[in-house]
Order: structure tokens, then sequence, then C-alpha cells
């Protein structure tokens, strides 16, 4: 009796990371179990990944929870260049230009008028930016944290003037930070943290209207088809909302917050979105 072969996947994931208010390995030992009812699933760390693609066993290589790549750039890049030059499908498709590219978009968003937290790379504009108690100094290549720091204006004002590979921005007051979770363009659920000071301690949140018009904008801007992105916002003194980040690469999903049927809307819309992949 033939058996038809399901699409292999590769799924790359670091089991191992610590991350703050999250549990990594739980989220992707659940997904990939759930991928298993439609394809034949291996998981790898980031750093094998690129070796395991080459040998053309898998269908599509999905980057999920694979930590920070600012712990790992040199062979994060050569994966990218790798999984250019053999044509692999990757998904998040490598063609992303928010976080997966670094912070520059910030920059790019605040020239072109949208609503993001305002933000500068030159000491020197300081005073284009909003007057603010504090500011918020992180390397334009950061993630989950690593390098912010809060300065004063004062502070800012002994930086060195020119372009530089940080960005700054006022620490804004906001009510509450909100998700909203995409996959494929489409959205699937949103989450917000109520209390600004513990910022993974979220709760489901019932978007409006307004609230997804905001969101889709960012994830339209994005030159991603397929794949998963998650539009971090926060709610301004003024009542509107702010885009924080951008999340286009491996963001956390907080699965188990969902409840059934929107964790299995996800999953389904997952799937989907693989095999529409492996279709074009």
């Amino acid at each position: 009796m033939h058996t038809v072969r399901k699409p292999r996947v590769l799924f790359v994931t670091d089991l191992s990371y610590q991350a703050k208010g999250r549990r990594y390995c739980d989220e992707d030992i659940y997904l990939s179990t759930r991928l298993r009812e439609d394809f034949d699933v291996a998981l790898c760390h980031p750093l094998d990944a690129a070796a395991l693609m080459e040998t053309g066993a898998f269908d599509v290589v999905l980057v999920r929870n694979s930590g920070p790549v600012i712990n790992y750039q040199s062979q994060w890049d050569d994966f990218r260049e790798r999984a250019a030059k053999c044509g692999a499908r990757v998904c998040n498709q490598l063609t992303g230009r928010a976080d997966m590219v670094g912070k520059q978009y910030l920059l790019d968003l605040t020239a072109a008028g949208y609503p993001v937290i305002p933000t500068v790379d030159d000491p020197g504009d300081v005073d284009r930016l909003p007057a603010a108690e504090a500011y918020a100094v992180k390397p334009k290549l950061g993630a989950d944290s690593i390098g912010l720091e809060f300065m004063s204006r004062q502070d800012l004002a002994g930086l060195t003037p020119g372009p530089s590979e940080i960005l700054i921005q006022p620490r804004v007051d906001f009510a509450y930070e909100v998700s909203f979770y995409f996959v494929d363009r489409a959205f699937q659920y949103a989450l917000y943290a109520p209390d600004p000071a513990r910022r993974w301690h979220l709760e489901r949140y019932a978007a409006t209207p307004d609230d997804l018009a905001f969101a889709q904008r960012f994830v339209d801007w994005n030159t991603i088809d397929h794949g998963i992105q998650r539009v971090d916002a926060c709610r301004a003194p003024g009542g509107g909302l702010l885009l924080v980040e951008l999340e286009d690469l491996n963001p956390y999903l907080s699965l188990e917050l969902l409840d059934d049927g929107a964790r299995d809307g996800f999953v389904a819309a997952l799937k989907g979105s693989l095999l529409a992949q492996l279709a074009g």
C-alpha cells in the first residue's frame, strides 16, 4: 500500500533559551506536536539549521523560538546567505524589513509619519523628540531588552553627535502594552499587559476596529507574505496606539493563554501558511 509522504518541516528552536516571563520550550514542544498532525517534523538548534537545511531533506524551514540572533549574529547571517543560495523555503520568509534586520525600521517609520514611538539615531537630533523625563537608548541590533538603558536629556547631550548604532526614544508614560498576532497578514488574536510593570503578564484583549486597522497597517507595510508577525504597541497618554516593535523573525506567541478554540485556529492558520508556501 502506497503511503503519501507528509511535507517535512525543519523546526528551528533553542529549547534551552531562558527568557523572563516566557517558557519558550513549552510553546515549541506544543506547536511542533500539533504540526506533526500534518507534517513530518524535526527540531534543531539554530546553530545546526544551515547544515541540515542544505541536506535537501526538508521542504520548509520554520524558525520559531530561536532566541535573540544577536547572540549568534554571524551564524544567523550565514544561515540567511545559504538559504538564499540553495533556494530553501523559510518561514518566516527572510524578506522582512522589521526586527528581522534590526531596528532601522523604527527610524524609517518615524520619518514616514507612521504612529510609532518617535525615534532618532543621532544624539544631535534629540530636539526632534518630544520632551520626556527619560529616554530609552538601545542598540539597533538589540533584542529582548539587550543593551537597553534609560538616560536623562542631560546625559544624552554628552553623547557624540552623528548617526550611530543606537536608537533614542522618549520614555512614554503609557497605560498598557498590547500585542496583535498575525499569520500571513491575517489577524489571529490579541493579548495585553494591563500592568505596564509586568510586560509578560498577559490577558486576552478585545481589539476594536481602530485597533485592528492600526496593527494591519504595519503588517501590510512589511514585506512578508508567509509567516507570523506580532505587532507590539502601547496605549499612549493621548489615547491612541503607538508602535513599540514589529516582530517578524521569531515572535513568542503566548499560546498557553489562549482558549482551545483560539489556539486551534492559530495552529490551523500556521499549517495553512506552510502549505501555501510549499505550493507557491
